[in-house]
């Protein structure tokens, strides 16, 4: 039998983990040979290796692939460990994309597993109810979607798991039993959010049930306060014996159809039956070299693409930090034009891929960025037919298998809305231990409008995995968590790696600019128009960005969460690394 942290040990390194300073992570230091703004070294090691969001998450991933379990494997469980302890960005009640490295095939792989609209959705009734707002709102049930991540465990588990799911969820189980203290990063967000579903508990349905869930006696968790979820744990222990259908056939299923209609709302068990994984071909566009690889639409991916192919008309290597934080902005702009104006569900509605790529439109759009001036922030989409809250992880085993997954609740800890359970199990809250996801106020109520709400329909997605290849073979599994922030996130990321030759954990603690104001595909436009730029970015590129006409933010606004596996294929080993502005970190063995 393999060791096993004990739960005093557990307990000893969150511990320590919540006990430094607000900040810490991120205060620059005389690291000899790398910049001054990089946090710590990435991992090495020869045999696998994970990067979460969570040290838990990382040590379970790394249990799974030294019992012999596949990268696969070491995804799921660190997923279903995130669950748990990161309930601020993802969990079962949410959806959840792959890309993964198929060894065998030498191929980059793709899953969609979100979610939809329910099939006896009454729009009419919708559309009155939020008729003031002109948008969904986030919290209650109007707001959520069939739920996918555990039909993406499945589908990801039967053709790449090594070991029983009931193994690949143990840790998860044990860990939700026996308890763990809270992170700094996810205590600071979990407080946020059970705040805010208190202040609006009034528009959300059964909202004291997730308040006894996440903040038990109407106390909310601290950093390093244990929190224990048997209600998970039992749930999490049904679906590693029963599988998917354990969770979208069984008492769930039942429990939540009943809740639903007790509230007046749609969501029924037949939704959740219907509810099934698609393995799809990845779109991707070349790079200086290597090859960037997304999930397709609903998916923002194309998004990210649009930004590298628009980014790589420019000499990043050889621009100053102003031309280079200019370009990355403006690419942004004329890109998110585009998804606001053709993102949707392509079983639903045509997306022009191929044409949003297209080298002469490509070119087109980025002849529109003038150096010497920013472009409006409401940049109007261009017309190709003329022409022709999140948590992200990767991990990597002994194979080559690489896998980059993410999945989310959307914003936040998700709607609020929290299943009561029919049968409670011992110890536990009464409830089936997670928040369901509220994806569904990402559709727009604009009868026209490409991602219109429609009974059995798919919202468009933010969440993006994001995999590089290089001259055919496997080299990077990474992503950047964070809403509107991840095309613009990936793109920098590789910027830094491919442009600017910074080494994996650099690239992700390197200072990060963030653009708001852009058209929205579902409510209109992002908040806040501006342009925030880290600390680090000193006050002569501020003011030459002002000078061409960006406005600049003061206040603080979320870059993301950055998490990167890459293969070093003349060393045969691994590289990790782990965002240096969250709570996670990468592991090896």
């Amino acid at each position: 039998m393999r060791p096993t942290l004990s739960r005093s040990a557990i307990l000893t390194l969150a511990a320590l983990l919540a006990a430094l300073p607000a900040g810490f992570a991120a205060q620059a230091g005389d690291r000899p040979g790398d910049p001054a703004f990089q946090g710590r070294s990435p991992v090495i090691s020869a045999n696998g290796m994970a990067a979460t969001a969570h040290p838990l998450a990382s040590q379970a991933a790394v249990e799974i692939l030294r019992a012999g379990g596949s990268a696969v494997d070491a995804a799921i469980a660190a997923n279903a460990v995130l669950g748990l302890v990161e309930p601020t960005g993802n969990g079962i009640g949410g959806d959840l994309f792959a890309l993964v490295w198929d060894p065998q095939t030498r191929s980059v792989v793709g899953l969609d597993a979100s979610g939809f609209a329910p099939k006896g959705l009454d729009i009419k009734a919708l559309r009155a109810r939020h008729a003031k707002a002109g948008t969904i709102y986030p919290g209650g049930m109007d707001a959520v979607t069939v739920p996918g991540a555990v039909a993406g465990w499945e589908a990801l588990h039967k053709r790449y798991g090594k070991l029983p799911l009931d193994k690949v969820m143990a840790p998860a189980v044990r860990i939700a039993r026996e308890g763990f203290p809270l992170s700094p990063v996810i205590a600071r967000g979990w407080a946020i959010n059970v705040r805010n579903f208190q202040t609006n508990r009034a528009r959300i349905e059964s909202a004291e049930i997730g308040l006894e869930l996440y903040a038990p006696g109407g106390s909310i968790p601290n950093a390093a306060q244990t929190f224990t979820n048997p209600d998970l744990a039992a749930t999490l222990e049904g679906i590693g014996t029963g599988g998917a259908d354990a969770f979208y056939r069984g008492a769930f299923a039942m429990d939540l159809e009943a809740h639903f209609k007790r509230h007046g709302r749609a969501m029924a068990a037949s939704d959740l039956a219907a509810m099934k994984a698609e393995w799809v071909d990845p779109i991707s566009a070349a790079y200086r070299g290597v090859r960037l690889w997304q999930i397709p639409p609903a998916t923002q991916g194309l998004t990210t693409l649009q930004i590298a192919r628009i980014v790589e008309q420019f000499p990043m290597a050889t621009l100053s930090e102003t031309d280079r934080l200019h370009v990355l902005v403006e690419a942004k702009k004329l890109a998110f034009a585009d998804r606001a104006r053709y993102l949707a569900d392509p079983r639903r509605t045509k997306v022009p891929v191929q044409a949003l790529l297209a080298d002469a439109y490509i070119k087109g759009r980025a002849a529109l960025i003038q150096m010497d001036r920013a472009l409006p922030d409401d940049v109007p989409p261009g017309d190709p037919e003329e022409h022709s809250d999140t948590t992200y992880l990767s991990t990597a085993d002994s194979s080559g298998m690489m896998v980059s997954l993410i999945q989310s609740n959307y914003r936040g800890m998700g709607s609020g809305v929290v299943i009561p359970r029919s049968a409670p199990v011992a110890g536990g809250r009464g409830s089936w231990g997670f928040m369901l996801q509220n994806r569904g106020a990402q559709f727009s109520l604009q009868p026209r409008a490409a991602n219109a709400i429609e009974p059995g329909k798919r919202p468009f997605h933010t969440i993006i995995p994001g995999m590089v290849t290089k001259d055919g073979a496997p080299f990077m599994a990474f992503g950047v968590m964070g809403g509107t922030m991840q095309p613009q996130g990936q793109v920098q990321v590789l910027v830094n790696i491919v442009d600017l030759g910074m080494n994996l954990q650099a690239a992700g603690d390197a200072p990060r600019v963030r653009h708001l104001g852009s058209p929205d595909p579902g409510e209109g436009r992002e908040p806040t128009p501006g342009v925030f730029l880290e600390s680090e970015i000193g006050a002569e590129t501020r003011a030459a960005l002002a000078a061409r006409g960006h406005v600049l933010l003061e206040r603080h606004q979320d870059v993301g969460g950055y998490q990167a596996v890459m293969w070093d294929a003349a060393n045969k080993v691994w590289w990790g690394a782990s965002e240096m502005r969250k709570d996670g970190m990468a592991l090896g063995y």
